[in-house]
């Protein structure tokens, strides 16, 4: 079954980020003129805006950490609205488009005051986005573990709220390395993929989530399958999925294709064999979150996963 636990870690995260949204909206009712500092050259941004639209998941659950409830946003990979582990807080936001193609005119209808976009934003889609309103893009390139946090940073600064997003990010840091605590050897392995109707994809050791893994004390592997500078694998074969093998599988799929080609998969022999299923390490987990999303909210999800797997 999947694990959705809401820890008391988590709880206490969204209750704090709420009431650092309130002071900081009580003591600074008007941020000040700022120059941020972005894939595109400089960007010049004045006082908090308040119509803004995000292109981004990572700016999505940024800007709700953050206290502010864009007017748009793009679709989840897998899915027609925004992703679910978000819940009511994004329930009524606008969708302007997929990540791989943004709908001009839905951003126009929205008349944003700022837009908050991904690194991998075409210089050709700036230059008309730029046009609407200040449109901020990371500078962060290729995958890392830990780019979510500067360009979680970077958005809290348009946003202007930056004691927001720092404190989230030290909450963060603090309870991973309290979860690391618990595996003191740091030898537990783990693998997450993605399974996907012809198969599944081994995710890169180099993201969002599997950073995530990382930090909280797994030995993160990828099967030596994923090539450098790619988020995950070509698609496995059944005969191939010993490179899943791992202590534990954290296993995402992103809709109820993917959910259908899993069941399909548990009645084969050769995924019985694998030592991680015989051990009972499978852990099916939510893709949207695990393998598209990114941000402070998504971590803290992402580490209620790792923390129900570690009080097994």
């Amino acid at each position: 079954m999947q694990i959705r636990s809401h820890s008391r870690g988590g709880v206490l995260f969204c209750a704090a980020i709420a009431l650092a949204a309130l002071a900081q909206a009580a003591l600074i009712p008007q941020a000040q003129a700022r120059t941020l500092d972005t894939a595109y050259g400089d960007v010049e941004i004045e006082g908090q805006p308040q119509r803004v639209v995000t292109l981004y998941e990572g700016a999505l659950d940024t800007a709700l950490t953050a206290g502010v409830t864009p007017l748009g946003a793009v679709a989840t990979r897998g899915g027609e609205g925004v992703a679910s582990y978000l819940g009511e807080a994004a329930a009524d936001i606008a969708i302007v488009g997929t990540a791989r193609e943004t709908n001009i005119e839905a951003v126009i209808a929205q008349r944003p005051d700022l837009i908050l976009a991904s690194s991998r934003l075409p210089e050709s889609q700036y230059q008309l986005l730029s046009q609407i309103a200040p449109t901020v893009v990371p500078k962060t390139a290729g995958f890392e573990p830990e780019a979510w946090k500067a360009e979680a940073r970077l958005f809290g600064e348009a946003l202007g709220r930056e004691t927001a997003i720092d404190d989230a990010i030290e909450t963060i840091e603090n309870r991973s390395r309290s979860l690391a605590q618990r595996q003191p050897n740091g030898d537990t392995t783990a693998t997450l993929a993605r399974w996907m109707p012809n198969g599944p994809l081994v995710m890169s050791t180099r993201l969002f989530a599997t950073g995530l893994l990382a930090a909280s004390g797994f030995d993160v592997k990828d099967g030596d399958v994923v090539k450098a500078g790619r988020p995950h694998s070509d698609s496995l074969s059944l005969e191939n999925l010993s490179s899943i093998d791992s202590d534990w599988l954290f296993l995402a799929t992103l809709n109820d294709d993917g959910e259908a080609a899993l069941e399909s998969a548990r009645q084969s022999p050769a995924f019985e064999r694998l030592d991680v299923v015989q051990q009972g390490h499978v852990v099916p987990v939510d893709g949207q979150l695990w393998t598209s999303a990114s941000g402070p909210i998504a971590a803290q999800r992402i580490l209620d996963d790792i923390e129900g797997v570690l009080t097994q």
